[in-house]
């Protein structure tokens, strides 16, 4: 007999998600495929640096002192002039998540000093921290998607200190369409941001590098033992996308109970003062001693609703 039931498509795409942690590690976290990080950075830093080559360090850091907590960080690569490259894939928004990304970063300036030497100059090695971001800073334009941030002189903007930088990305606010995008670094914003939605290449990015970026992304090349660690980062995304709505529902729910409550009592304030000045009204009409004008303004009511309790008394 024949089976008329319709197979239910997988939501796991053709290409891998590099907004998860399994994604962003394959694309940008082997040594064998340094030549993609390379020309990603290349582009952000738009000739600021040209980098040629990168070292991937262990991704355990230690903080500055041994109280400290160990941060982890995503990714740790040295440039061929010793700079340092913090990179990191953020999917969740944090409380401070800025004076976090101060705090790693210097924590690569102070492991700099030297241990056991008498003698030091300061001369430091540059630090940076790209941080690609699945969320958004909260009171930035909806249009902004790129964000480098410097030392720099207040009343002039002169940089101050180029030996320390970060480049934030809120790849939530990249939307443009294929037929706006013009460089390279627009066309890898499309591609993180879209990666998992592609049935195919697209024709804007038929370049070496991109081919090669779709290669070992393709989930069909993927071992069985990375397909299950695929899966499983796509799952943990999912379970955060899901905990922040519920948060973002229960949040709006509480608000729009806040809201019925405060007209509830709004409506009651009015009633209550609406009968108090009825009353008082009442009362000066049956005195026989006032103006109709006298007890509006005494009352603070309007001439017509005096004339109103006036007509009820009769």
């Amino acid at each position: 007999m024949k089976n008329t039931s319709k197979k239910i498509p997988s939501p796991i795409g053709r290409f891998i998600d590099p907004l998860t942690d399994f994604g962003f590690k394959r694309i940008f976290g082997s040594a064998l495929n340094k030549d993609l990080l390379i020309a990603f950075l290349n582009e952000l830093f738009k000739g600021r640096k040209v980098i040629k080559d990168i070292i991937y360090n262990p991704q355990e850091n230690s903080g500055p002192a041994k109280h400290y907590r160990k941060t982890i960080f995503d990714l740790i690569c040295i440039g061929s002039d010793g700079e340092i490259f913090i990179i990191e894939m953020q999917r969740a928004e944090q409380l401070f998540f800025i004076d976090r990304a101060v705090f790693y970063t210097a924590s690569k300036l102070y492991e700099q000093g030297p241990k056991g030497k008498k003698d030091w100059d300061y001369r430091l090695k540059e630090v940076y921290l790209i941080a690609l971001m699945d969320f958004n800073f909260s009171g930035t334009s909806p249009e902004k998607y790129l964000h480098r941030v410097r030392l720099a002189e207040e009343e002039t903007g002169k940089t101050f200190y180029n030996k320390l930088g970060f480049i934030f990305l809120e790849l939530p606010n990249f939307n443009l369409e294929e037929g706006e995008i013009k460089t390279d670094l627009e066309r890898w914003l499309h591609v993180l941001r879209n990666m998992s939605k592609f049935q195919k290449i697209p024709v804007i990015l038929n370049k070496k590098i991109f081919k090669k970026l779709f290669h070992i992304s393709e989930v069909a090349n993927l071992k069985k033992e990375d397909y299950m660690l695929y899966e499983r980062a796509l799952m943990d995304k999912w379970d955060a996308y899901a905990v922040k709505k519920t948060a973002q529902y229960k949040l709006k729910t509480a608000e729009e109970k806040i809201k019925t409550t405060e007209k509830k009592l709004e409506k009651a304030i009015e009633k209550g003062a609406e009968q108090k000045s009825h009353e008082v009204v009442r009362k000066m009409l049956s005195a026989g001693k006032f103006t109709i004008s006298e007890i509006a303004g005494f009352a603070g009511v309007s001439e017509s609703f005096v004339r109103n309790v006036k007509k009820r008394r009769k």
